[in-house]
């Protein structure tokens, strides 16, 4: 619900309401103009306010980033940084002890009401964490390069993987995703989506040369072109900013074997 506010120091007067003294996670750069009461499957409140505030523009450090995303480890840019995806093993094994035992509880009864309440304020915890941490390294991303270039994965027919399912469901890459193309619009860069068909793991990204498909286990390759030993997930993100920059062109042209003239260029 949205009603009429009055802040004073560490207080919140909401009409028809009154004084409250919510936890407050920063400080309102302006008064607010409006505020929202919400309150999640947790029965925990949340006020989301309305406020004016100026655009202030950021100096990119890069000019262009590529980014591999992955599951050990979420982010791997072509700059070489890495970033860890967050560790939700200790919530998760709570999670499914309580699920056991709300599964023999009786249903209406008040102690399957509590479960449930466990239950809820662990995947909100899970949640919060992700998307603290989406927030954080999409705005990092996007605050220091000019252009980004991610991989378009498909997620769908990944998560039919029984065995890394639940993993690949709780990584959060297309959230991931949707924030790098808020926030690129929002500063004025540029975002650009590489195709999942590209070998992004299967090439040189010093000198082109094509070695095939890898198994997943294996983390470092040799080029046997050039004798460059590559990181697979650095070497991968290096590809995708590559392509993404139009410095290397689509495989499926380039493997043909005879030069692109006018007639012959793709539509």
């Amino acid at each position: 619900m949205s009603s009429t506010i009055y802040t004073k120091l560490d207080e919140l007067t909401l009409a028809k309401i009154g004084d409250i003294k919510p936890v407050w996670s920063r400080e309102l750069p302006t008064a607010p103009s409006s505020v929202t009461v919400i309150k999640d499957c947790a029965n925990r409140y949340f006020l989301s306010f309305v406020v004016e505030i100026e655009s202030s523009i950021v100096e990119p450090l890069n000019q262009s980033v590529g980014i591999d995303l992955g599951l050990k480890t979420f982010a791997v840019l072509s700059t070489g940084e890495k970033f860890g995806s967050p560790n939700y093993s200790k919530h998760d094994k709570k999670i499914r002890k309580l699920q056991r035992k709300l599964a023999r509880q009786k249903e209406g009864s008040r102690r399957r009401y509590r479960t449930r309440l466990k239950i809820a304020k662990l995947h909100n915890q899970i949640s919060d964490t992700r998307k603290d941490f989406l927030h954080k390294l999409s705005t990092k991303v996007v605050s220091e390069n000019q252009a980004i270039t991610l991989e378009d994965l498909n997620v769908s027919g990944m998560v039919k993987n029984k065995k890394l399912a639940r993993a690949i469901s709780r990584a959060g890459w297309r959230e991931f995703r949707m924030l790098c193309e808020a926030k690129s619009d929002k500063f004025g860069r540029t975002f650009s989506t590489l195709s999942r068909w590209e070998p992004t793991s299967q090439v040189c990204s010093r000198c082109g040369y094509k070695w095939g498909k890898l198994e997943l286990h294996i983390r470092t390759i040799t080029c046997l072109n050039c004798a460059t030993t590559h990181d697979r997930d650095e070497n991968a993100a290096k590809n995708i900013d590559q392509v993404g920059m139009g410095n290397r062109h689509d495989s499926k042209w380039t493997q043909r074997g005879r030069k692109t003239t006018e007639g012959s260029r793709p539509q």
